[in-house]
């Protein structure tokens, strides 16, 4: 299908400045706010020194929130129109992971370009819900919930978690599968399909525990049972309770956390940086990022809600639960709630590849908020 045919007579006519000026600032505001913090933690965890960590976030931030704000000033036909390319380019990088891959942190999941070290099954995050968002909005509401038509959506699903597992990265294939799962919830598909779903992935536990490896069995044992391994697999879990005791309501100031200067912590700059703020800062400090997240999140599900396209509804939903899945995951490991499963804290964890995971969802995110008003007729998946 051409490109002209999909965007039809409308033409683009509003110019980039109005583009940017409509912008949700406030929004932005917050992301700003939240990036301000992961500098002044890495700040913190480096020993009061801007270099290495503080520097580097700052260096890849910047680039990533220019990203961001082309990305929400550009028009939403163009995203829907890219949607498949997009996700089969990275697809193409998954399957590059599993030949020239790079290693590190127990699996091999990064991609060298010389320039740029990238994660692509960050990347498949938004790309799979991009690429099945465009597939249901060729479809009404009544095909959406026939059987037949989940079939497209579920071979886009599997591809990259198999790929992913393989790396092996089970806590990233099941994002990748959350966030495909909530568009297809979104989408229409009936309840039972769900239910039935979920009472056989119950009933394949035993069979799923048998293919697990044997840090992903620790992890889990771990999680039941914290204290039956403090000083080896459950030392993540036992010194992070003791650093968020410490922070107590206020914290103990900013430099001054015990257990990340001391060197208790570990993967202080990562995992375990919401950690070092509740420490410092204390609970306050940590409900004050919990708010700033609850604001953006929040913020890209009402943009779901009022968008009049299908596309940008999905689209706008599904990457607000795929970011909301970092935020959960992240502060559910460190306090105990969930198994340690080396998911981070999107822009103020050490790490590229999720930080331009989170630009470029936000970036959709405006583009979506910047078009809700625009009507795009169902002009077929492309892909059956």
């Amino acid at each position: 299908m051409g490109m002209s045919r999909m965007f039809g007579p409308r033409r683009l006519e509003t110019s980039w400045l109005v583009r940017l000026a409509n912008l949700n600032w406030f929004i932005i505001a917050c992301l700003l706010l939240i990036a301000s913090t992961g500098v002044a933690m890495l700040y913190s965890v480096a020993g009061g020194e801007f270099k290495p960590w503080a520097y580097a976030h700052v260096m890849r931030f910047v680039p990533a929130f220019m990203i961001m704000l082309i990305l929400a000033i550009t028009d939403i036909r163009i995203w829907m129109a890219l949607a498949y390319p997009a996700y089969f380019i990275v697809l193409i990088l998954l399957i590059a992971v599993d030949v020239i891959g790079t290693s590190g942190m127990g699996g091999q999941r990064w991609l060298d370009l010389g320039f740029l070290r990238v994660q692509p099954s960050e990347l498949m995050k938004i790309a799979v819900v991009m690429a099945i968002a465009r597939y249901f909005h060729g479809r009404d509401y009544y095909r959406s919930r026939l059987l037949k038509s989940l079939v497209v959506p579920i071979i886009l699903l599997i591809m990259p978690m198999v790929i992913v597992i393989r790396q092996p990265d089970l806590g990233t294939a099941l994002m990748i599968f959350a966030g495909g799962i909530s568009i297809i919830f979104l989408a229409g598909a009936r309840m039972w399909i769900f239910v039935v779903g979920f009472i056989g992935a119950l009933a394949s536990i035993p069979i799923g525990w048998s293919f697990l490896h044997d840090y992903q069995r620790s992890r889990v044992l771990i999680f039941l049972d914290p204290e039956k391994d403090p000083l080896g697999a459950g030392y993540q879990s036992t010194q992070s309770m003791i650093a968020l005791g410490n922070g107590g309501l206020t914290g103990k100031g900013f430099l001054q956390g015990t257990q990340s200067h001391l060197n208790f912590l570990p993967e202080m700059k990562t995992d375990f940086i919401f950690t070092v703020l509740v420490e410092e800062f204390g609970l306050l400090g940590g409900m004050t990022l919990i708010m700033l997240y609850t604001i953006v999140l929040l913020y890209g599900l009402l943009v779901g809600l009022g968008c009049r396209n299908q596309f940008g509804r999905l689209l706008a939903a599904g990457l607000s639960i795929t970011l909301f899945l970092y935020v959960f995951i992240n502060v559910g490991m460190v306090m105990g709630l969930l198994p340690v499963v080396g998911v981070p804290l999107p822009m103020v964890s050490y790490g590229g590849s999720a930080m331009l995971t989170m630009m470029i969802a936000y970036g959709l995110i405006l583009s979506a908020a910047t078009n809700r008003q625009l009507t795009l007729a169902p002009t077929g998946s492309g892909l059956g």
